[in-house]
């Protein structure tokens, strides 16, 4: 398939459908496409994975379209809150196809969030997965709005099966009036709107179109291709569909004709893996902190002889790693550590195993460089939400662990003079929605600023060494602004300055400047209260009071009084690290 004569995200979907299945009504139809392993979301079923075949998710892309293009125009904008189910899939694509815009909404977000995204985008309708998502939006939607459920809990609201049973009875004439593909989509048409935190608080809704994702699969598709070798992949997807990085990575999944199973939590990832075998797996840093912990826990409880293989097994996979060349003795070493060690761990994940792909935020060194050592090659991506969001990944066989890997051959990256990332190509967003300053401050002669500070290799690869912008990335991929946070802290009487903290970790923490530490329990208190009003990531889960203010003197303060916050995280360092 050549993805450069592709308009549109609705017609990759038809497309490989007909790919796969260029006749129609044969049995090939039943072969398994997406596969649920959340018992809790199975309909009429108490146990065992649910399952959905290409066939399948055809109809009902097709005629949950032919329901919404009846209420729907082109460009109206579609809130999908959901967690991740086959739904997810035919929702996103459905609306698309009856010319709507996704807009996916994180589960997390706080109540202030809901209703600013919702204000802001202005929805037609809504798709909801059940109750207790509906709970949270009801009171900020509009009367006129539409609702549709996954799950049935209101006879007043449309539920998702309904839809489909209703058409069922006309299946045939509905098949051949309903659009195939909407051809009048085109690649610079709006696809979706992917809010994302930003420094001045409320969120900014990040315009992606058709081409830019399908830009960035062609990207991924020259990666991944070395990978699958021409035999059909399968994905556990568990990062929320919401995050822009799985938005994408679920049109990879349908270029390459993947099976998908959909996880049930982070906590079942691992037992998960064993029923899917995935061949390669998308995931956040906090997933391999999370991994690393759990094997090294485990390889430090080893005595004698296996002890001795587990710390050759790290140190010769290290030196493959870095292209070091094996003398003819470790090599010896190292063919009973990929059997005895290797073999096994990688067994542990299903056994067919080719990569771990790593985005949303910065893998650790050390992290990446324990995984591939044991066996489980690990690929570091870079990008950001405005970029659609993959900006480069490092390419099997030729991984430099200190860097993001090359730029995908489809965008252009430079540095500027000052050391900033700079990213040019089809990739690249339409905008900030109902945001034109903010958009010019941001694309400035086509080239998208990324607030990164990075260079590029001898070798080609990008590599990132430090943040322009003040924004937070967590370990779980998730973007966060520090100045809404310490603007909400200082509300308080007790607390004159803070510094919120959490770059690269699993949760927030702050410094606050008090005159007292008697005011602890007051402290606590407000920030007690505080978190109820903030998003899950948002929250601030530990905090240490200081009675240094941060000054100009001090070095702490710019001349115009914005935090230092390197000058500050050089001095407290070792204080926010005691609060993890």
């Amino acid at each position: 398939m050549k993805l450069r004569e592709i308009n549109s995200l609705v017609e990759l979907f038809f497309k490989k459908y007909e790919e796969k299945f260029p006749i129609i009504g044969t049995k090939s139809h039943e072969e398994t496409f997406l596969v649920s392993l959340k018992n809790k979301d199975l309909p009429n079923t108490n146990s065992g994975p649910f399952t959905y075949s290409w066939g399948n998710i055809n109809t009902k892309i097709k005629i949950l379209s032919s329901y919404l293009e009846k209420i729907i125009s082109k460009g109206d904008r579609c809130v999908l809150l959901s967690e991740n189910r086959p739904e997810w899939l035919i929702s996103d694509i459905a609306i698309m196809n009856a010319g709507g815009v996704t807009v996916p909404l994180f589960t997390t977000y706080s109540t202030s969030d809901y209703n600013y995204i919702i204000n802001d985008c202005e929805p037609k309708v809504c798709i909801v997965s059940n109750l207790s998502q509906f709970e949270k939006i009801k009171n900020h939607i509009k009367k006129k709005t539409i609702v549709i459920s996954i799950d049935k809990f209101d006879e007043k609201i449309e539920f998702f099966e309904n839809i489909f049973l209703k058409a069922e009875w006309n299946i045939k004439s509905l098949t051949e009036s309903i659009k195939f593909n909407n051809n009048s989509l085109r690649r610079n048409d709006l696809a979706c709107i992917i809010y994302t935190s930003g420094t001045t608080g409320n969120p900014k809704g990040v315009m992606l179109s058709h081409g830019g994702i399908l830009s960035n699969c062609e990207g991924a598709q020259e990666i991944l291709n070395s990978l699958i070798e021409n035999k059909k992949p399968v994905f556990l997807t568990w990062l929320p569909l919401s995050h822009s990085y799985e938005h994408t990575v679920q049109y990879v999944q349908i270029l390459l004709g993947a099976k998908i199973y959909y996880a049930e939590s982070l906590e079942k990832l691992l037992p998960n893996m064993a029923t899917a075998k995935p061949t390669i797996m998308t995931a956040v840093p906090r997933f391999y902190q999370n991994l690393y912990g759990k094997i090294f826990l485990n390889f430090s409880k080893q005595k004698g002889f296996k002890k001795k293989l587990i710390q050759n097994t790290i140190l010769l996979g290290t030196k493959n790693l870095n292209k070091l060349e094996l003398n003819l003795k470790e090599k010896i070493i190292n063919f009973f550590c990929e059997v005895l060690v290797r073999k096994k761990i990688r067994n542990q994940f299903g056994g067919k195993l080719k990569a771990f792909v790593s985005g949303g935020g910065a893998l650790d060194q050390k992290i990446g460089e324990f995984l591939n050592a044991i066996g489980l090659p690990t690929l570091q991506g870079y990008g950001l939400t405005e970029a659609s969001p993959v900006v480069s990944c490092n390419i099997p066989g030729k991984i430099e662990i200190a860097t993001v890997g090359p730029p995908f051959k489809t965008n252009e990256v430079k540095i500027a003079d000052d050391g900033e990332i700079l990213v040019k190509g089809e990739n690249v967003m339409l905008g900030y929605w109902n945001k034109k300053k903010e958009t010019e401050d941001i694309i400035k002669d086509n080239w998208l600023h990324t607030g990164d500070i990075g260079e590029i290799t001898q070798e080609g690869n990008l590599k990132i060494t430090d943040r322009k912008k003040e924004i937070i990335v967590n370990l779980g991929g998730d973007n966060i602004s520090p100045s809404k946070i310490e603007n909400l802290l200082c509300r308080s009487e007790k607390i004159q300055q803070s510094f919120v903290y959490g770059d690269k970790k699993t949760y927030l923490v702050a410094l606050v400047v008090s005159d007292s530490e008697q005011n602890i329990s007051e402290i606590e208190f407000y920030i007690e209260n505080l978190n109820k009003n903030l998003s899950l990531v948002e929250k601030v889960k530990k905090f240490k009071i200081i009675k240094d203010e941060f000054t100009i003197e001090n070095g702490m303060l710019t001349p115009t009084l914005k935090l230092k916050r390197k000058k500050i995280l050089q001095k407290y360092k070792e204080d926010l690290d005691k609060l993890y």
